[in-house]
């Protein structure tokens, strides 16, 4: 009984905006025929429940952050397994900067063929998307052998959100920043 409780009361007839008819401590929903609609529905009677009190804890409830493996992508849904060379150039005034990945044998040639085509750029953690449309590929002997994707940032605010995303794949994938 206790099953079928849950499910009644989590259903969504249980959230419509018909009040629930009380018999005696009863509580009773009922399914109408719609003019509309095949199901002829039958009246559900349920003891009314007995709700326990809630205890509140003495630590505050904040938001809760989904952590993301920072990963870069060049099909969506698809991980990149090669870990670029990257290299960051800033204006003198620090406005604004570029980045440049540099892949060799990137994965992606191996499964594009099964999953895609290449559709971008993709920098992805737990704050969002970072995209760019700036990928061009490197040819040998006519077979794929690199990639050199660009990621332009225009204002502080993108530079810095750039940092954090290359802060978290760097920490996940053991890169190091060595300034030159």
């Amino acid at each position: 009984m206790a099953t079928l409780q849950s499910l009644a009361f989590s259903s969504p007839v249980s959230h419509c905006s018909q009040q629930p008819r009380s018999l005696s401590g009863m509580v009773s929903w009922a399914a109408h025929r719609s003019a509309h609609s095949p199901f002829n529905g039958q009246p559900l009677h349920l003891a009314r429940p007995r709700w326990a009190p809630l205890r509140r804890s003495s630590q505050s409830c904040g938001p809760i952050t989904m952590m993301v493996k920072p990963t870069i992508q060049f099909i969506q849904g698809t991980d990149e397994q090669t870990i670029p060379d990257v290299r960051l150039t800033k204006s003198r005034d620090g406005t604004n900067g570029m980045a440049i990945f540099r892949f060799d044998q990137p994965s992606v040639f191996d499964s594009s063929g099964e999953v895609g085509e290449i559709t971008g750029f993709y920098m992805i953690d737990e704050e969002g998307v970072l995209q760019s449309v700036d990928v061009s590929a490197k040819f040998v002997n006519g077979k794929p052998a690199g990639i050199e994707a660009k990621y332009v940032m225009r204002t502080p605010r993108e530079w810095d959100r750039f940092m954090r995303f290359m802060e978290r794949y760097s920490n996940v994938n053991g890169l190091q920043f060595i300034k030159k």
